[in-house]
């Protein structure tokens, strides 16, 4: 089993929700040209990289989101400049620029990525780190090349589930990339990622598990009426401890009350939350 991605037992048979009330075809097929054309305009853009302000970049990610009937809800402490290790759970192809609608950050992606289409070209030209799985050797070279672009100021996001969850179930978060951020002495800022129906009742249908594909799943989504996303940013916590301490506190702030992991978390020392970080913001946007 590799270190990257260890194996959920989700399932779309097992854990998708199917009683989900489904939107008309119409306005279900313009939501999917509406999101083809923004990941259109994203390959067009990436050569500006980095020369893109991060409050345009922040738009884009929330405009996709939304243009697929999904409504965004940010919500917690605003992520600091400068060099940060942004790690989140994994429940849908969603959380990429949800993740990056918090803070435009380099992805940690597996390699199989690059060869999605549409989406896999955006990534690789958007300064994406790919990892290779199945190598484990170069689990300390890949360590290191994240620690050196955290030095650099700037900020890493990483799933350390290593693979996505239904939502109702959660995976334990990998260590690795905390030692990246030990190493690189920056912060760690967790994010929880939730999924519900307008009336709150928390939905599996934007998880991308198992042997879905990911036509299947962008279908899904948005063909589903009144799905929300939830993104909870959550104090950041200091370079303390060891990798296995941070990887425990990050992994409970994420999961949040109410999940569960494959595993039980074993009894950790808590990593120091970082004082004195900036004003709390509270960001709502609604698809029509």
């Amino acid at each position: 089993m590799s270190v990257w991605l260890p194996g959920a037992p989700c399932t779309p048979r097992a854990c998708i929700d199917a009683t989900s009330r489904a939107t008309a075809a119409p306005r279900a097929v313009a939501r999917l040209t509406a999101v083809v054309l923004l990941l259109l305009a994203g390959i067009a853009l990436t050569p500006l990289g980095g020369r893109l302000p991060a409050a345009w970049v922040r738009g884009w990610c929330r405009t996709v989101v939304r243009a697929a009937g999904v409504r965004v809800r940010i919500t917690g402490a605003a992520p600091p400049d400068g060099g940060l290790l942004l790690v989140a759970n994994h429940i849908s192809w969603l959380d990429v620029p949800l993740l990056a609608a918090v803070r435009p950050a380099r992805m940690v992606a597996k390699q199989e990525i690059r060869t999605w289409p549409v989406a896999g070209r955006i990534v690789a030209r958007g300064g994406v780190l790919f990892i290779d799985r199945d190598r484990l050797r170069a689990l300390p070279g890949t360590v290191a090349h994240l620690a050196d672009v955290l030095r650099r100021g700037q900020a890493v996001a990483v799933f350390p589930e290593g693979s996505t969850w239904c939502g109702r179930a959660q995976g334990r978060f990998r260590r690795a990339a905390f030692q990246a951020a030990l190493d690189a002495g920056v912060p760690v800022q967790p994010v929880r990622i939730r999924y519900r129906t307008g009336g709150g009742t928390a939905s599996t249908a934007p998880a991308f598990i198992g042997d879905d594909s990911l036509l299947a799943s962008l279908w899904r989504v948005v063909t589903a009426r009144g799905l929300v996303a939830d993104v909870d940013v959550q104090p950041r916590l200091a370079p303390y401890g060891s990798r296995r301490d941070l990887a425990a506190a990050a992994e409970t702030a994420a999961r949040g009350a109410g999940a569960r992991a494959d595993a039980h978390a074993p009894h950790v020392r808590p990593a120091r939350v970082v004082p004195g970080g900036p004003a709390q913001r509270t960001t709502a946007a609604s698809s029509r």
